[in-house]
C-alpha cells in the first residue's frame, strides 16, 4: 500500500542527487499527515458523541448535572494517566505500533458505551476511553518531528490537528441523526468500522522515514535538513527540572480545560439557554456544525501564520508569541456568552474562541518540537497532555458544580477569556527566546 514514488530512502549521510538542490522533492510526508489528520477526526467523533447525546441520556438514564460532570471527570483522569503512560509508551516502542494499540483500545472503549444503563456504567467506559484517546497527540506530534523539517511542523501540526474540528463537525451531523433514527447505543457504535480500516491503513502504509518504501531521496533529504540530534534516551527524570517542560506544561494546564469545556458541555448549554430539541441536526446539529468549521479554519490559520511570519525574516521565536497572542485576544469576547439573547450571537462568539483555541494549540504542540531533541518529544507532549487533563478533570467537577447550585454559565465563560494571555505571559516569563532545553542523555 506503498504511495507511488521513485526511489528507497538512502542511506545515512547519502546526498540528494546529483544536479538536485534540497528541496520539499516529494509530498509524501504529506500522505503521513493525512493518515494523522483523520485518526484525529475519528478521535474527535468519538469524543463528543456523549457531549451530543447528553440532553438525551439525562433524561433516559436520569443522571443530575453533577453525576455528568463526574462521569466527565473520569475521562479526563485516564486521559491524564494515560498521557503519561502513552507519551512513555510511544517513545519506546514506536509511533507505529502505538498509534495503533491506542486507537483499537479507544475504539472498543467508544463503543463499550452502548451498553452502559447507569451513571456509573458511563463513567467506566468513559474511563477507558481516555486511556485509549491519550495516546493519540504524543504519537502524531511524534510523527510530525519524524517527518517534516522544523519549518513545517506547525502547518503539518494545524493541519492534522484540524481533525479535532472535522470530527467535531461531522458528529452532530451523523451522530444525532443516527440516534434519532436507530437510538442512542448506535450513536456511540458507528465509529467502530473506520477505526478499524484506519488502524489496518496505517500498519500497512507507516514506517520512520528511513525505513519507508518509495520515499525519494529527494524528500529524506528535505526531512532531515534541519541540524542532527543524537539518538537518546530521555526520562522524565531529566525532563521535569527543564523550565521549557514547565513552559508547556503551563499552557496546557491553563488552557487546555476551556477545549475541555466546549467540547463537552456546548450542546448541554446551547439545548438549555435556548431551549433547542436534543437529537435536531437541524436546531442542534447546525450551530455546532457552524462552530467547528470555524475551529478548523483557526487550526490551519494558527499553523500558517508562525510560518508566515519567518518567511518575512522574523525570528522563530518571535514568531511562535505573535502568533499565539493573536490567538489568546481573539478568545477574549466570549466573556459576552452568557448573557448574549440570540442563538446566533452565541454561536459568533463561540466559533471565534473555538478557532483561537485550535490556532493557539497548533502552536502550543509545536512548541514541544521547538525546545525538545525528536526523541523526547512525545513524552513533553504526554506530560503537557497529564496536566491539560488535570485541568480538564477540574473543571469538569466545578461546571457540574456550578450548574447543580447556580445554574449559571457566566463564571466560566469569564475564566475562559483570561486563560489564554495569562498563559502566554507565564510562558514568555519562563522561557523568553524558546531556548532550546540543552539535555543530558544517554546514548542508544
Amino acid at each position: 500500500m506503498d504511495l507511488p514514488s521513485a526511489a528507497r530512502p538512502a542511506a545515512a549521510g547519502v546526498p540528494p542527487p546529483p544536479g538536485r538542490e534540497i528541496g520539499a522533492g516529494g509530498a509524501y510526508r504529506w500522505g503521513i499527515c493525512a493518515l494523522l489528520f483523520f485518526a484525529t477526526t475519528i478521535n474527535y467523533v468519538d469524543r463528543q458523541v456523549l457531549g451530543l447525546l447528553e440532553p438525551t441520556l439525562q433524561h433516559t438514564i436520569g443522571w443530575t448535572d453533577l453525576q455528568y460532570g463526574y462521569i466527565v471527570s473520569a475521562f479526563q483522569i485516564a486521559y491524564a494517566l494515560g498521557a503519561i503512560g502513552m507519551g512513555w509508551f510511544i517513545d519506546r516502542i514506536g509511533a507505529r505500533l502505538g498509534y495503533a494499540a491506542s486507537i483499537a483500545i479507544w475504539s472498543l472503549s467508544a463503543m463499550g458505551h452502548a451498553l452502559a444503563r447507569t451513571a456509573a456504567e458511563f463513567g467506566v467506559a468513559r474511563f477507558f476511553l481516555g486511556i485509549g484517546e491519550a495516546g493519540n497527540f504524543p504519537a502524531a506530534i511524534k510523527v510530525v518531528a519524524e517527518w517534516f523539517p522544523n519549518k513545517e511542523r506547525a502547518l503539518a501540526t494545524g493541519i492534522f490537528n484540524s481533525g479535532t474540528n472535522v470530527g467535531a463537525t461531522i458528529g452532530p451531523l451523523v451522530v444525532l441523526a443516527v440516534a434519532a433514527r436507530l437510538g442512542w447505543q448506535f450513536g456511540f457504535l458507528l465509529t467502530g468500522v473506520f477505526s478499524a480500516v484506519w488502524v489496518i491503513c496505517w500498519l500497512a502504509i507507516y514506517r520512520p522515514p528511513r525505513e519507508k518504501k518509495g520515499l525519494s531521496r529527494a524528500e529524506l533529504a528535505y526531512i532531515e535538513s534541519d541540524p542532527p540530534v543524537p539518538a537518546a534516551k530521555v526520562t522524565w527524570r531529566k525532563l521535569m527540572p527543564h523550565r521549557q517542560t514547565w513552559a508547556f506544561v503551563l499552557g496546557k494546564f491553563m488552557t487546555d480545560p476551556i477545549w475541555w469545556f466546549f467540547l463537552f458541555w456546548l450542546p448541554p448549554f446551547l439545548t438549555s439557554k435556548f431551549h433547542l430539541p436534543a437529537l435536531s441536526v437541524a436546531k442542534l446539529g447546525l450551530p455546532v456544525v457552524v462552530i467547528y468549521n470555524a475551529a478548523t479554519v483557526g487550526s490551519v490559520v494558527g499553523g500558517w501564520l508562525p510560518a508566515r511570519f519567518m518567511k518575512a525574516g522574523w525570528p522563530r521565536h518571535r514568531a511562535r508569541q505573535v502568533a499565539m497572542l493573536i490567538c489568546a485576544l481573539a478568545v477574549v469576547p466570549i466573556v459576552l456568552t452568557a448573557g448574549v439573547r440570540s442563538l446566533w450571537g452565541a454561536v459568533g462568539l463561540i466559533s471565534l474562541a473555538t478557532a483561537a483555541h485550535q490556532g493557539w494549540s497548533a502552536n502550543l504542540f509545536t512548541l514541544a518540537s521547538d525546545m525538545f531533541p525528536k526523541p523526547a518529544v512525545a513524552s513533553v507532549v504526554g506530560i503537557g497532555q497529564f496536566f491539560g487533563a488535570v485541568g480538564g478533570a477540574l473543571i469538569a467537577v466545578f461546571v457540574g458544580f456550578l450548574l447543580h447550585t447556580t445554574h449559571s454559565y457566566a463564571p466560566v465563560f469569564t475564566l475562559a477569556a483570561s486563560a489564554y494571555l495569562a498563559a502566554l505571559l507565564l510562558i514568555h516569563l519562563i522561557v523568553p527566546r524558546l531556548t532550546p532545553a540543552q539535555l543530558a542523555v544517554e546514548g542508544v
